[in-house]
């Protein structure tokens, strides 16, 4: 009989085996919690990297916005329209200041550095604390002092040769922007230096490996953002991770997978955080492209309106009266109305056309609203209200809030067919902090807080992307044209303000209006206008890039009794001034042009001839037209299509 073969143990093999896979998953895991270890470094730093760039962007941003006032005060003291001293050039230091974003306070210094007027009683920076240094400044750069005062304050210089300086502070933490609301993490410090190195805002902590820096230049002003975060405290969620990991390796995949599940879901809420924010500005971004569209179609709609208007009321003026040319001439007038009427609501959502502002109280225009509603609500729909602001004041138009919030009201009572509730509240809110809305991002400060809300079916998501974009509608009737909420959008967007949309299904909805309360005292009312004199032979320069509009412009003045020369190309125009000063009594000048804008324009014909006298005729002149082409002393800005009746009005003023 043959020998059973010996019995082998498998017992150092399964010894092998498992410490084999012991180790195997030790290295599985230290793979992992590495991994870990880099994609949470990563992230951290791609967060402060979209941060930084952001938070740059808006301390330039502020900083050419604070510079623009300082070149308008330059400006107007260069041209004589600032005295360097006064109680006037006092009271206009106040108002820039208080209109200039972030600005505290104005001075004007000479070349000496002497105060000659400011804004307020509190004392400039010394001059030595300006880099560049003063002295070797150029005329078109901006100089930036160190911290002074307290609380600590920054201030922006820059040179008005053979005068001296126009200086303004700000608060030192204002620079800092929105980074304490949109940074989350307490560990996370931000910081703004000069190129020399001073601080003129934050903290800057001690470098090293222990810190995830980014850093960003704004080269225009010679400064440097830092931001970073403590690495110790970006890492927590990952060290308590490697701890549970390293102290039971049997349940490390365990512990590996509620690490990993904490990290995602805390990278979940960041992005969800992240992507509204994105989303806000993707919405912002979307209307303002579509905004530059559509006043870019109503500038060239407006210029045929304009031939049409100007062509017809003269070919009226020699039809016979009562005649068949005489009323189909009517028709094609009335028909030219009602598209400006139209391409005036595309520029209210485009921010565009030439539209002047004032201050006045809101309170009353709202109530004006109501009670205009009041004798039209559909059976079944109670107005409710709760005005409590009767005394604030906002700077913008007040025919276009007018417009807004009757657009407003009716779109509510469009959204309860069958009755419900329409509410409208105005209140003062004070902001302490930048907030993000449904579809703009309200800055800190005092505003008025305008709500008009229904109770509706609600608004769906599909809808909300798409609520203020031009001639969307959801009305199936056709009704509806498409611009109520375009309009609401651009005059919110002119008033300095933003909106926010909340709504929920069958519960309604509500739209909020934030206006920048203003300060000023409400403008006076209008004075009656004395009628429009003929001209008597005044010589008047008429410059467009069109040249049936010159052809048309040229002809209206000839039949108000002026003298009319028209260009089409405003280098030639310009030389035409350059070459004889005093021969024009008036320019009248389309705004957007090849070659040379209607405000440039006026700039230089300020310099070659001053004091003569320039109407600017706009189309679509784009945002802030009003303060550009007061800038470049402009004397009055009108809107195209332009009737006869309105350019003899607005010469009569001009030449007396």
């Amino acid at each position: 009989m043959t020998p059973a073969p010996p019995v082998r143990s498998f017992a150092p093999r399964w010894w092998l085996a498992a410490l084999a896979g012991v180790c195997i998953f030790a290295l599985v895991a230290a793979g992992a919690l590495w991994r870990l270890h880099r994609d949470t470094l990563d992230a951290q730093v791609r967060e402060l990297n979209l941060l930084s760039l952001a938070l740059a962007d808006e301390l330039a941003r502020g900083l050419e916005g604070a510079e623009e006032g300082l070149r308008a005060v330059r400006a107007g003291w260069n041209a004589g329209r600032l005295a360097p001293s006064g109680p006037e050039t006092e009271r206009s230091l106040r108002v820039r200041a208080e209109l200039m974003p972030l600005v505290q306070s104005l001075w004007m210094l000479d070349t000496e550095g002497r105060l000659l007027a400011a804004s307020d009683a509190s004392p400039p920076p010394a001059l030595d604390t300006f880099s560049p240094a003063l002295a070797d400044q150029p005329a078109d750069g901006t100089a930036v002092s160190t911290r002074f005062g307290a609380p600590p304050l920054v201030a922006l210089a820059v040179r008005v040769p053979s005068h001296g300086w126009v200086v303004a502070s700000m608060p030192s933490a204002a620079l800092l922007g929105a980074f304490t609301a949109t940074s989350s993490a307490t560990d996370a410090r931000m910081a703004v230096l000069r190129q020399d190195g001073a601080v003129l805002a934050g903290e800057v902590p001690a470098t090293g490996p222990g810190r995830i820096e980014q850093r960003r230049h704004v080269e225009r002003f010679g400064v440097d953002l830092v931001l970073s975060r403590d690495t110790t405290a970006a890492l927590a969620g990952w060290r308590e991770s490697a701890q549970l990991s390293a102290a039971a390796a049997v349940l490390l995949g365990v512990v590996l997978a509620l690490s990993w599940r904490v990290v995602q879901r805390a990278d979940r809420r960041r992005a969800e955080a992240q992507q509204a924010l994105q989303l806000q500005r993707a919405r912002a971004s979307k209307l303002e492209s579509l905004g530059t569209m559509a006043g870019g179609v109503a500038h060239d709609f407006n210029n045929v309106l304009g031939a049409i208007v100007g062509f017809g009321e003269m070919a009226q003026d020699a039809a016979p009266p009562g005649s068949d040319q005489a009323r189909h001439l009517d028709k094609v007038l009335q028909a030219a109305a009602r598209g400006q009427s139209l391409v005036a609501r595309i520029l209210a959502f485009s921010r565009g056309g030439a539209r002047a502002s004032a201050v006045f109280v809101l309170q009353p225009v709202v109530e004006e609203v109501l009670a205009l509603l009041a004798g039209s609500l559909r059976p079944g729909v109670v107005l409710e209200t709760d005005l409590a602001a009767a005394d604030a004041r906002v700077r913008g138009d007040a025919t276009r809030v007018f417009e807004a919030v009757m657009n407003l009201c009716t779109n509510a009572m469009q959204a309860m067919p069958d009755g419900g509730t329409l509410t409208v509240r105005l209140v003062r809110q004070s902001t302490a902090a930048p907030t993000v809305l449904s579809h703009a991002s309200l800055p800190s400060g005092d505003h008025l807080v305008l709500s008009v809300g229904d109770s509706g079916a609600g608004i769906s998501a599909e809808v909300m992307e798409r609520l203020f974009e031009p001639f969307f509608t959801t009305r199936a009737d056709g009704g509806g044209t498409g611009l109520g909420l375009a309009v609401v959008h651009g005059v919110v967007s002119e008033f300095g303000g933003a909106v926010d949309v909340w709504s929920a299904p069958g519960r309604g909805a509500r739209f909020t209006l934030y206006l920048p309360e203003s300060t000023d005292e409400a403008a006076p009312a209008p004075e009656a206008r004395r009628p429009p004199r003929r001209g008597t032979g005044e010589a008047v320069l008429v410059v467009d890039d069109e040249p049936a509009l010159v052809e048309m412009m040229m002809g209206l003045l000839a039949g108000l009794g002026y003298a009319p020369a028209g260009f089409t190309d405003p280098l030639a125009a310009l030389a035409a001034v350059r070459a004889a000063p005093g021969t024009f009594a008036a320019v009248v000048s389309d705004e957007v042009m090849p070659g040379l804008s209607g405000t440039e324009l006026a700039a230089a014909v300020d310099e070659a001839d001053p004091g003569l006298p320039v109407l600017l005729v706009s189309g679509h002149g784009g945002a802030l037209l009003a303060q550009r082409a007061a800038q470049a002393g402009v004397t009055r800005v009108l809107g195209k299509p332009l009737r006869r009746a309105e350019l003899a009005d607005a010469l009569s003023d001009l030449l007396g």
